[in-house]
């Protein structure tokens, strides 16, 4: 019985631990938008649910894909639903995309998506919160130099950083839309 009480102290103990290193995590992350100002990703006064994406302004193919799903799916949505969320775009190339490069990636698919870049550091600590892969690969050959490969998917999460939900990368609107729907306040 008393082995039992040990493990389970063991074990409170350590999640309480994760829990604090999440929210001084959550709290010690900056990030940057338009003209440089910071946007508050963790912000429990503003009770609108974050659909936050992952990627790169050089990105071929997947993050303009996915973008323009994102603003596809906006554009299906009356003001009202709308208006519960905030959409995010984060860079994972903060050496290439600054904030206001990255800002002005965003509000190309739509005016709402907020852009934004950090410094390395603290992009890789959000990434790691929510499993994003992603890694710096070579290009030897290219004007490029290197790319991000990385994992594609919309993070829903509440004003404290606490995932709701995730979407996979997608070639329509409607899980988005789906998502959204469910998770609107009407």
């Amino acid at each position: 019985m008393k082995k039992v009480l040990i493990i389970t102290l063991i074990i409170l103990s350590g999640f309480g631990l994760k829990q604090l290193y999440l929210s001084i995590t959550a709290n010690s992350t900056q990030l940057y938008g338009a003209q440089n100002q910071p946007i508050n990703l963790f912000d429990e006064t503003d009770h609108r649910i974050r659909i936050v994406y992952f990627g790169f302004t050089r990105c071929p193919d997947v993050c303009p894909t996915s973008l323009a799903m994102l603003a596809g799916a906006f554009n299906q949505i009356n003001k009202t639903t709308l208006s519960q969320f905030k959409p995010v775009f984060i860079t994972l190339d903060p050496e290439r995309d600054d904030a206001e490069h990255a800002a002005e990636y965003a509000h190309y698919f739509h005016q709402s998506i907020e852009g934004s870049s950090g410094s390395l550091q603290t992009i890789t600590q959000l990434a790691e919160r929510y499993g994003v892969v992603f890694h710096k690969t070579e290009l030897p050959n290219s004007e490029l130099k290197y790319t991000i490969d990385h994992s594609s998917y919309f993070y829903f999460l509440e004003p404290n950083g606490t995932l709701i939900t995730k979407v996979l990368h997608t070639i329509t609107p409607a899980p988005i839309v789906k998502a959204i729907n469910e998770l609107s306040q009407q």
